[in-house]
């Protein structure tokens, strides 16, 4: 099997219609692009359409209801052909009322150079390559998320506040902050980037730290280097809750281009999200606002997390953070 020279992405047709404009021409609502093509081999099963609230609500439920509540009128799935029927059932028509719904499909030969696929190589190359093959179904700011993760409404309204302000052209974008200790499993080791951020509230660097688990008081992870590192749970971190201009597709693409090249032939080597903005940042061609937020963050990472995050959930819609139906 080739790559398809050219081919760039696969987007159901569904116009963009009666979008406000600013004066530059540019959609004054920012977009939610939602990765949705990975299939959860830890968790044993497609995360992205768990129940785990009333009526059957996921966490991209509740993620969709907090965009839309801090300024998001549409949303963009990026979904793999095989799974794209149960997932629009499942989520994608609820939504098509309140917000405009588009799909994309990241697919092994969706690429912007031709290159045989690796032998063995059955999964996507990675969360760079996903907001790639979505450029063509976004026309202005947008913000990136996991399907399988709970952000929390803070963390939105803040995403929205800034984006509804970013200049379309510009190279400012952002990256919602969590504190570490807010984003554990409860029932397994989890693999964090660690943010360095200067004084004035920019990212300077991200590092992934792997195995972090709780040791005493503590914690402990693996940074970069392979050492262990004790940790303290207030640093801060990502969790792939990003802002981004139209701009970042450009250099996403040639980011994508140069690691085909170099690293191509592996049937498992993935292109990063963080590591494309610390190389922008690294040769200072982009700022990073860190959006700091106090929201916990829940995930479906093991098979044991459902029940934990079913808990949490539901408690947070007895305390009426959230309705009961969601769509009422």
């Amino acid at each position: 099997m080739g790559g398809i020279s050219g081919r760039r992405w696969s987007i159901s047709e569904k116009p963009f219609q009666g979008q406000a404009k600013n004066n530059q021409g540019a959609f004054v609502k920012p977009t939610l692009l939602v990765m949705a093509a990975g299939m959860g081999s830890r968790f044993g099963g497609l995360k992205q359409v768990t129940a785990v609230g009333p009526n059957g609500a996921t966490l991209l439920d509740y993620s969709l209801y907090n965009a839309l509540r801090a300024g998001f009128d549409q949303v963009v799935f990026i979904l793999r052909q095989e799974m794209a029927e149960e997932f629009k059932e499942t989520v994608g028509m609820k939504w098509e009322k309140t917000l405009r719904v588009r799909y994309c499909y990241q697919e092994l030969g969706m690429l912007p150079v031709d290159l045989p696929i690796p032998e063995g190589r059955t999964k996507p190359w990675g969360t760079g390559h996903a907001v790639w093959v979505a450029q063509g179904a976004v026309k202005g700011p947008f913000a990136v998320i996991n399907a399988d993760d709970y952000y929390g409404p803070q963390a939105f309204g803040a995403l929205g506040k800034f984006l509804a302000k970013a200049d379309p052209d510009g190279w400012d974008f952002a990256l919602v902050g969590y504190e570490l200790k807010n984003t554990l499993s409860p029932n397994g080791e989890v693999s964090r980037g660690v943010c360095r951020v200067t004084p004035k509230g920019f990212l300077k660097t991200v590092e992934e730290h792997h195995g972090i688990t709780r040791k005493g008081k503590g914690l402990v992870g693996k940074g970069g280097s392979g050492k262990s590192r004790k940790l303290t749970g207030k640093e801060t971190v990502s969790m792939n809750l990003w802002g981004f201009t139209p701009k970042f597709f450009g250099a996403l693409e040639t980011a994508l281009a140069a690691f085909l090249k170099k690293r191509g032939k592996d049937p498992k080597a993935e292109l990063y999200l963080p590591s494309v903005v610390s190389d922008l940042l690294a040769k200072k061609k982009a700022t990073v606002r860190v959006l700091k937020t106090n929201d916990p963050w829940y995930g479906l990472t093991f098979p044991e997390d459902k029940t934990y995050v079913y808990e949490r959930m539901h408690q947070l819609v007895f305390k009426k953070v959230y309705p009961t139906d969601l769509w009422g």
